[in-house]
């Protein structure tokens, strides 16, 4: 049995997707749905079990697995003698880069995952976490993983994920377990994201309803409008590596999970435009204060660690492919992964 953590979120849902797709429903979702439309991300799928993230903190993380432990004690995936999660996906987070409250990142992004990671490692269960990009701040220290020394996030967000990354390297469970610094992940089940739904969703709709895409002007003098880049990655390649990573004890340590090949805004909103057989219309726009202040002109992964364990024959999905998949056979009808 399968305990995913942020299950009804955009990367976790599509997770549960693929897990499904697998073969594998034993699966315990935990996830706070609230009164929006996040809960459609798990209409079509296939799970044993969903708690809250706060009833899950209180009476498993808490209690050691005792009252729910019996309910998949049956499960097809464990022997009746080993009722312990075989692994632990953990991606349920605040994901808001502009979330004002450093107190409920601290708790929600760092308290809550050393939680999860000390049960994992008391129980020996297989443990895979999110950490993020944002961790690298400006990039004025480069996009590597091999080291997170001398990293100094631009946000809350960005501290409380790198603060996590720090203890577990301390600790040298980075050893055990497996941290992911996603990169700038679009595609399916993003609707309930709000304002922090990636700019492809954005700028579909935006062309659906205006017939052109806003972005943001530049201010500074090596980037023209629009040609800010960022390393944009399709959500169906990550839930690919995390199965991989899922799959494979030794596949841990802290990986970058992007592409290695930074676009342009102009090239991501010229790939939604063709994408819906529409003609190119861009307006550029001032950037809001609260953004130019930690906006970041230039992300990168490097990927030379990620691509070690992938092999050569791996390759990354362009933005003119995903845009094409995205738009065409889940934004135009909105359908879901």
């Amino acid at each position: 049995m399968i305990i995913l953590t942020g299950g009804a979120g955009f990367i976790g849902s599509c997770l549960l997707a693929e897990l499904n797709k697998q073969g594998y429903s034993d699966i315990l979702v935990v996830d706070n749905l609230g009164n929006g439309a996040k809960w459609k991300n798990l209409a079509n799928k296939r799970f044993t079990g969903f708690m809250t993230k706060e009833k899950f903190r209180a009476e498993v993380l808490c209690s050691g697995w005792t009252e729910f432990g019996e309910l998949f004690k049956k499960s097809s995936l464990l022997t009746p003698n080993s009722p312990m999660p075989t692994a632990i996906i953990h991606l349920g987070a605040c994901s808001s880069t502009t979330e004002p409250d450093a107190n409920y990142l601290m708790d929600n992004n760092f308290l809550y995952t050393k939680e999860l990671a000390m049960f994992a490692m008391k129980n020996n269960i297989r443990f895979i976490y999110a950490s993020s990009a944002a961790t690298y701040g400006g990039g004025e220290n480069g996009y590597s993983d091999k080291s997170i020394d001398g990293l100094v996030p631009l946000n809350a967000y960005g501290m409380s994920k790198h603060i996590f990354d720090m203890w577990a390297m301390e600790n040298g469970f980075d050893k055990i377990f497996t941290g992911i610094k996603f990169f700038n992940v679009f595609g399916p089940n993003e609707y309930h994201k709000g304002s922090m739904q990636s700019m492809f969703l954005r700028a579909f709709q935006q062309i659906k309803d205006t017939g052109k895409v806003k972005l943001f002007r530049s201010y500074l003098n090596e980037y023209g409008d629009g040609e800010q880049k960022r390393d944009f990655i399709y959500v169906k390649d990550c839930t690919t590596i995390i199965l991989k990573m899922m799959k494979d004890k030794n596949f841990t340590g802290i990986y970058n999970v992007g592409t290695g090949n930074a676009r342009t805004w102009n090239a991501l909103a010229k790939s939604v435009f063709t994408a819906m057989n529409k003609d190119v219309n861009i307006e550029y726009i001032d950037m809001p204060d609260n953004i130019a202040k930690q906006y970041q002109y230039f992300t990168e992964a490097d990927t030379t660690k990620i691509m070690a364990k992938l092999g050569e024959n791996w390759k990354w999905t362009s933005i003119e492919d995903a845009a094409i998949d995205y738009i065409q056979n889940y934004l135009a009808n909105t359908t879901y992964l």
